[in-house]
């Protein structure tokens, strides 16, 4: 039997995105939403695309990873167990320029997240091409903890205190957040909880399963719609501390990859995907292989004839 059936495998199964975090060369754990496919092997299949390709470099300098199904958001269940998943995983430097290998991963994305398949037609294609380059990562579990829900709390969250405090305005928005932090050994934890702005940093509170221990860490916050769109994430970075009988996120800075969510920012999340793909393919002395187009359009309009959502 392996390690993951000690899962609710329907649960995590219908979980759109869940919160994935490897270690960056500082050591701080990097937590980002990412869909993920369970294999028949026990093993899960997640990808990046050239343009996001930190998540690779990360994993193939120290390969401990973390995974943490808490958004249910879009998976039909409203009250589903959170499933965090400590692990392995390799990320082989070859990039994949279609489905190849992975076509079960690109139904389930072409089937969930339906708006995605314009960028397979014709017009789409000159400026997301880079979406399609794609390096594929395997995770193989070590260590799975299956956690009840956190409760959503209807009170706003609490801004008043947190003054000048790094990401707050950020945080405040959402009800929770999802810690990314270490534990003794150094591997990457996950936890969602209920930052709590104080006059230093962030006060958070994490189950009794997860070894959370004083080093870098870093707050998760992000959304998707039922479909998959309309996503916005934000990742606080800084140093989490002991404080009393608990402990202190004390902020840093705030990175969001995809901008606020403004119309404005979306050209300049084109322009800056564009030169990160260029850039992985040129350190590497490798031109802009040409993506599979055919082989992708063909799953997205398998996808749209079973009309699967």
């Amino acid at each position: 039997m392996a390690l993951l059936d000690s899962a609710p495998l329907d649960v995590l199964d219908a979980y759109r995105t869940c919160e994935f975090a490897t270690l960056g060369r500082d050591g701080t754990p990097l937590a980002w939403p990412t869909a993920v496919r369970r294999r028949p092997d026990g093993t899960l299949l997640l990808s990046t695309s050239l343009a996001f390709a930190q998540k690779a470099l990360n994993i193939r300098r120290d390969g401990r990873v973390a995974l943490l199904f808490s958004d249910p958001t879009g998976s039909g269940l409203e009250t589903a167990p959170q499933i965090f998943v400590g692990g392995r995983a390799d990320c082989p430097d070859e990039i994949m320029t279609g489905p190849q290998g992975a076509e079960d991963y690109w139904r389930m994305l072409f089937a969930r997240q339906p708006h995605s398949r314009a960028y397979v037609t014709a017009p789409m294609r000159l400026l997301m091409d880079w979406y399609y380059l794609r390096l594929l990562i395997t995770v193989t579990p070590h260590q799975v903890v299956v956690r009840p829900p956190l409760a959503v709390s209807d009170a706003p969250a609490p801004v008043a205190a947190a003054g000048g405090l790094v990401g707050a305005a950020r945080l405040a928005g959402f009800p929770t957040a999802v810690l990314a932090a270490r534990d003794a050994s150094g591997a990457p934890v996950l936890a969602r909880t209920r930052p709590v702005p104080t006059g230093e940093g962030f006060a958070v509170d994490v189950p009794a399963d997860c070894p959370a221990a004083a080093g870098p860490a870093a707050l998760l916050v992000h959304r998707h719609d039922d479909r998959l769109n309309h996503m916005h994430n934000a990742l606080v970075r800084g140093e989490l501390r002991a404080s009393g009988s608990g402990l202190l996120l004390v902020p840093a800075k705030v990175v969001e990859p995809m901008g606020s969510g403004r119309v404005s920012d979306a050209m300049s999340v084109l322009r800056t995907t564009k030169r990160a793909t260029d850039r992985y393919l040129h350190r590497r002395g490798l031109p802009r292989p040409r993506v599979r187009w055919t082989e992708f359009r063909a799953l997205a309009r398998e996808a749209r004839r079973r009309g699967d959502t």
